[in-house]
């Protein structure tokens, strides 16, 4: 395995690889790998010849108030991991290349980015656009993989994919959840072990949702508040929503459609932790 922390060795290893004939897919991350990440890698390398994962904690997609500094950075027992689940590439740039002086271009997906996340975490979505196109610009994958527990982000990846017509293909791999059920994320590890019994209220109220949408309720704002309701049981969660929306515009809606999706953010403690359930009704 290459571990590449430049933009001119990236493109050197992979132009080689592309003269051979290989497919070649992109696993773009922030570190800290858990098995999530690892399926999202195994979903490359079942698709593709060449396999590459980007490591950066991209700082355009924090908020002044929230957790960069402190984001967990353990780059190589990453490098480990991707070792042996058989990567072939690791870009490893530096902040100051992707960003150096005088960098001014942003990109905007702007109705998908205004909602959810994106009304919590104002320009949260634009820096994870600039990022991706950027990566994409850099690897130029054939596939690239991302996770359905970062539900938002994969729709807001496919629609600029979409829009600006990149011959990438996305593939989106389920969430991994622990045994418990709660969503595997590197933020877990931030949780106290009396938050992170709380925070198993979030798949609760997801997979409730579930359950009265097939029973036949069709008052999805009775179903919000029975989400919410779950979710405030625990004086150490502050949800920032629990709804039921479009599975592709992310829409909020008030009656059930054949494709939805269930979402929920929360605070557990000092932890921000986000989930979400695809419900079809058939």
């Amino acid at each position: 395995m290459q571990v590449a922390p430049t933009t001119a060795e990236t493109r050197v290893a992979l132009a080689a690889a592309r003269a051979e004939g290989h497919r070649i897919g992109c696993v773009p991350r922030m570190g800290a790998l858990h098995a999530g990440h690892l399926s999202l890698v195994e979903l490359a390398c079942q698709r593709c010849d060449f396999v590459v994962v980007t490591i950066l904690v991209n700082p355009t997609q924090f908020a002044p108030t929230e957790d960069l500094a402190k984001y967990p950075r353990p780059l190589e027992d990453d490098l480990a991991k991707c070792r042996e689940a058989g990567v072939d590439l690791v870009f490893t740039p530096e902040v100051p290349a992707m960003y150096p002086d005088g960098f001014e271009t942003v990109v905007t997906v702007a109705k998908i980015a205004s909602v959810l996340e994106g009304a919590h975490r104002p320009d949260h979505f634009s820096g994870v656009a600039t990022i991706v196109l950027k990566l994409f610009n850099i690897v130029q994958p054939d596939v690239a993989c991302f996770g359905q527990k970062d539900y938002q982000q994969q729709a807001l990846i496919r629609r600029m994919v979409r829009d600006l017509d990149l011959p990438v293909e996305i593939v989106v791999g389920p969430t991994v959840r622990e045994p418990d059920g709660l969503a595997m994320s590197s933020r877990n590890a931030y949780l106290s072990d009396e938050e992170r019994a709380a925070a198993l209220a979030l798949p609760r109220c997801l997979q409730a949702s579930l359950r009265r949408i097939r029973d036949g309720e069709t008052d999805l704002s009775a179903v919000r508040a029975a989400m919410l309701d779950e979710l405030t049981a625990s004086e150490l969660i502050a949800p920032d929503y629990a709804t039921i929306a479009d599975a592709d515009s992310l829409e909020e809606l008030t009656v059930p459609r054949e494709r939805m999706v269930a979402l929920v953010a929360a605070r557990v403690g000092s932890t921000r932790l986000i989930d979400n359930l695809p419900i079809n009704r058939d």
